[in-house]
């Protein structure tokens, strides 16, 4: 499959207009990729598996409700957010990293896809005052390290199925690290997507 119809494979639902944003991504990451190394060089031309896949599973454990609020903690080049905010263009979405170079392309990419629900933030989590309904997150630190960052930041009242708190994409063997944490449940990415590149990883919820 090419890297658009690998996406509409596991997305059949799709507006024109959400294949049309999906689709200019390739573009708009390769070019800006030759100016601000925002993914690995031998991971851009994958982009369409390992970033933009891999960012939608969080949506096949959950669909996020209109006017719901949704934390990109440590974005990087815009993973999980970009392509989530595609996806639930009813949703509001806030990027943040602390690195303003990756802020700026994520603000440029957002700008060329026209975005409306999608902000972007040059900041730490521990300075966001808002709280939100989720927040996502991929690998960015350690369970025990994040929570910290981000706790007290999410509504109390919970208006999903899934009770609010954190949606972490995360790899390899998570036991030892989510010990502290009964309450937090594995999804399996490999359930949700077939390629070879999701055999170890996992969305990761935890309430708040």
């Amino acid at each position: 499959m090419s890297n658009m119809e690998t996406i509409a494979h596991y997305f059949p639902d799709l507006t024109s207009l959400q294949r049309e944003q999906f689709a200019m991504l390739g573009d708009l990451y390769a070019e800006w990729n030759l100016k601000i190394n925002v993914i690995s060089r031998k991971d851009i031309d994958h982009l369409y598996t390992r970033h933009v896949l891999h960012s939608l599973a969080i949506a096949k454990v959950i669909s996020f409700n209109p006017n719901a609020k949704v934390l990109d903690v440590g974005t990087g080049g815009g993973f999980p957010g970009i392509p989530l905010a595609i996806l639930f263009p009813e949703t509001d979405f806030l990027l943040i990293d602390a690195i303003g170079k990756k802020i700026s392309v994520v603000k440029a990419v957002s700008e060329a896809l026209n975005l409306q629900n999608l902000r972007v933030a040059h900041t730490r989590a521990e300075a966001v005052k808002d709280r939100f309904d989720f927040i996502v997150s991929r690998a960015v630190t350690n369970m025990p390290d994040f929570v910290n960052w981000v706790k007290g930041k999410t509504y109390k009242e919970n208006k999903h199925t899934l009770k609010n708190g954190i949606l972490y994409l995360k790899g390899g063997d998570l036991a030892a690290e989510l010990k502290p944490f009964p309450k937090a449940k594995c999804y399996p990415i490999s359930g949700f997507f077939g390629e070879a590149f999701f055999e170890t990883k996992s969305v990761v919820h935890l309430p708040m």
